[in-house]
């Protein structure tokens, strides 16, 4: 008889954990999933530890830390690892992650639902069968299971408030599906961690993720460097159209003049921004702004934050984001 796959699940909460209470849904430890994790037993080897009892909307950068380093600390002797978290800031909470762990050599997946467990039509339950059937893959990396697919952790993105089909990988196949012949990898897009795996969660927090808008003041820019911001992450229009009128370049220069680093994005879910196709996009890339290509605003943003913890400088984070890690980039 072959031997169960050894499999951690890590809890912090979120829907999929949660009970109706006085004021609403409300959060619970792993207990609420008993019956799932008997079922699952079935097949593999479980052992259960509760990290956080949290709605996933007061999951901040501390707890990412805390995350990333029950993760690293608990990884040997499990063949895989799974983290059940809440929907609405999963994406941030896995690209953190994956930028923490660099050369994970154990799955981790992170996988939740959009209605408890405790309601008999949750998609909770096959939404765990995912993530353990890909933390028994021995594929390493940093992942995402939901709604029969598996994603990387670090483009994924939460397309839908309600519908159980709540996650899309964002311009990257799927690292997964399920089908009638089981879990089915991609080996186009599973992740190749290289080196000694390592916990590097020094992370900042001084970075701001800011959405253009028709007519949006270039005071911002002054404004967020007297707040202490290190970094600015922008979704500007298309493929990185920005505000050229009311001094909108003036003030991006005075922030990167300042040492701020700023990664521009599009806020078009697909595709990528390219600065190099319109006359201002040039400017900006002569200024010292970085291209985010077709990354994930929430990649975007966690890989700046955790680079700006690391100590890098303005230039070598420039370097940093024209280099893939875990596949957040399609490379040219």
């Amino acid at each position: 008889m072959e031997q169960k796959k050894r499999i951690l699940l890590l809890t912090t909460g979120g829907t999929i954990a949660c009970r109706p209470g006085e004021e609403g849904l409300e959060p619970h430890h792993s207990g609420v999933m008993e019956r799932e994790i008997q079922q699952l037993g079935t097949y593999y080897d479980i052992t259960v530890e509760d990290v956080l009892c949290l709605d996933s909307s007061n999951i901040r950068p501390e707890e990412w830390q805390q995350i990333a380093r029950h993760i690293y600390e608990r990884r040997r002797g499990f063949d895989g690892i799974v983290v059940s978290h809440g929907t609405d800031t999963m994406a941030y909470t896995a690209s953190a992650v994956t930028f923490m762990l660099p050369g994970i050599d154990i799955p981790v997946v992170f996988t939740g639902s959009q209605l408890p467990l405790a309601d008999v039509l949750s998609d909770g339950p096959d939404n765990l069968r995912t993530a353990f059937a890909m933390a028994a893959s021995g594929h390493p990396g940093v992942f995402l299971a939901f709604d029969r697919k598996v994603m990387l952790g670090c483009r994924a993105v939460k397309v839908r408030a309600s519908g159980f089909s709540a996650f899309e990988s964002i311009n990257a196949r799927y690292a997964g599906v399920v089908s009638s012949q089981g879990l089915v990898t991609d080996p186009r897009v599973l992740p190749n961690p290289a080196g000694v795996p390592q916990l590097l969660d020094t992370i900042s927090s001084n970075v701001f993720l800011l959405k253009l808008t028709p007519g949006l003041s270039a005071d911002i820019f002054d404004a967020l460097a007297a707040m202490g911001y290190k970094g600015i992450v922008m979704e500007a229009f298309g493929l990185g159209g920005i505000n050229v009128l009311n001094q909108g370049l003036a003030g991006i220069r005075k922030a990167v003049d300042a040492g701020i680093s700023v990664v521009v994005t599009t806020q078009c879910l697909y595709d990528s921004s390219d600065l190099r196709v319109y006359q201002v996009g040039n400017k900006l890339l002569d200024m010292g702004v970085i291209q985010g290509r077709d990354m994930t605003s929430e990649a975007a943003m966690t890989k700046l934050m955790w680079a700006i913890g690391q100590g890098m400088t303005p230039s070598e984070i420039t370097k940093l984001f024209a280099k893939s890690l875990a596949g957040e980039i399609t490379v040219m």
